[in-house]
């Protein structure tokens, strides 16, 4: 936003200079060519004197020699002509063939050049002006002067560099006064940005520190820091109500399981003993629900900095210590495609805990003599790890189900656990700037994808 603000304040000034600077240079140039006509005209209204009082020969041979000594001094082309247009005295270069005839028609009419062609610095070389000799009804002929422009071109060449480095100039102080006003507007949006983008990524106590800008935002930076200290205030609240319920919980639910294992014997065969099994299947599923209650308010509790870790040493290390585990369950696991110096920034041991997640979750609900694969890459600057089963999968529907706490599909209810280990890897994905998604895998099973920003 601050590269867009700047790039339409300097358009907005560079076409604000060029407004000013260009009338300022043609003005110049038309006023420089009307200050060439008005010198020259002088002089061609003194030829034209000199042409109208000829009337002998001697008068001839004045008219030709000043306009020979004007041609010389001033490189200009004089010729005198009459009525017709029969050239009666001349000097100096010949003329513009097209721009001698108009002029030249005007002034035999009785009208002198009233204006000549802009000069520029890239021309014309000459400009042709003509003076009518004699007056009104009495015209006698007519004076023509081509006259060199280089003076006038330098003129103005040399003005028009001035009004260039002016341009040039004050568009930089304003280019510089406009850099200082973005910076000073975007510093407040920049850190508000920053304090945003801490808050989404789970760190409830940053806040906008930048006092600078326009009213309007340090009043937002106020009104921002005092929604995140509301925000952080209950979530805090609401975590540590999750963590304290969970642990005061154990202590007495520890205590009836133990109670109903030691009833157990006192327990004569039949319909009782049946519902004291079931009872204490429920208050052990209860004691491991506490758990991951308690696990994931940890989780989402922690403020653990973010490190570099090795994606495919962990992954290797995972795979190695839940083989056993998938050998007695009559699964095959396999590590493919995990290239070496892998790596990723994340909370500790993310990748870790997050696979320990998932395996577990295939190990559960893939059937005896399915297979697991997992597989690790780094994919548009980030560090992805898949695991792939060719279970039964999950309906599309209920995909965006499967990282939801306490979802479970219906079929699925009697299955151990408690619902929150794919909720739990997911929060620790969050905490580590990435995310965990899942898939259907062809023809069936599930794919679930870890993505973490690469190191």
């Amino acid at each position: 936003m601050r590269r867009r603000l700047l790039a339409v304040l300097m358009v907005l000034m560079g076409a604000a200079t060029l407004l000013l600077s260009v009338p300022l240079a043609g003005s110049y140039a038309s006023g420089r060519t009307e200050h060439l006509l008005l010198q020259r005209r002088a002089d061609a209204v003194r030829f034209a004197d000199l042409a109208d009082r000829v009337r002998t020969a001697a008068d001839r041979a004045e008219l030709s020699t000043e306009i020979r000594r004007y041609a010389e001094l001033y490189g200009a082309g004089v010729t005198v002509v009459d009525p017709a247009g029969r050239v009666i005295a001349r000097a100096g270069p010949g003329m513009v063939q097209p721009s001698a005839d108009d002029v030249l028609g005007r002034a035999l009419t009785g009208r002198s050049t009233e204006r000549l062609p802009t000069v520029r610095p890239w021309g014309p070389d000459r400009v042709v002006l003509a003076e009518p000799v004699g007056r009104d009804e009495r015209v006698s002929g007519a004076v023509l002067l081509a006259v060199p422009t280089t003076a006038a071109r330098r003129d103005v060449t040399v003005r028009w560099v001035l009004i260039a480095c002016g341009a040039l100039t004050a568009f930089t102080a304003a280019a510089l006064v406009a850099a200082g006003i973005t910076r000073w507007l975007m510093r407040p949006v920049r850190d508000l940005d920053r304090a945003v983008a801490a808050l989404a990524s789970g760190s409830l106590q940053t806040r906008a520190v930048s006092d600078t800008g326009p009213p309007e935002l340090r009043s937002l930076r106020r009104h921002f820091n005092g929604m995140a200290e509301a925000v952080a205030d209950s979530l805090g609240r609401q975590r540590a109500f999750v963590a304290d319920a969970s642990h005061q919980l154990r202590n007495p639910l520890a205590t009836l399981v133990l109670q109903l294992e030691n009833v157990e014997p006192h327990l004569a065969p039949g319909p009782g003993r049946r519902e004291h099994a079931r009872a204490l299947d429920e208050a052990e599923r209860l004691e491991e629900l506490l758990d991951g209650l308690l696990a994931l308010a940890r989780v989402e509790a922690s403020a653990a900095e973010r490190t570099e870790q090795d994606v495919a040493r962990a992954v290797r290390e995972r795979v190695t210590a839940w083989e056993p585990v998938f050998e007695a369950s009559g699964l095959t696991l396999a590590a493919a495609a995990v290239p070496e110096g892998l790596r990723a920034r994340a909370v500790p041991d993310a990748v870790g805990r997050i696979l320990d997640a998932v395996l577990d979750n295939a190990v559960k609900f893939v059937p005896s003599g399915g297979s697991v694969t997992v597989t690790a890459e780094c994919a548009d600057g980030a560090a992805v790890v898949r695991v792939r089963d060719d279970g039964p999968g999950v309906p599309d529907d209920q995909l965006p189900l499967l990282t939801r706490r306490f979802a479970r599909a219906p079929e699925h209810q009697n299955v151990p656990g408690s619902g929150l280990g794919l909720a739990i890897a997911d929060e620790i994905a969050r905490l580590s700037g990435g995310r965990l998604s899942t898939a259907g895998h062809e023809p069936h099973g599930l794919v679930v994808e870890l993505r973490l920003p690469s190191a």
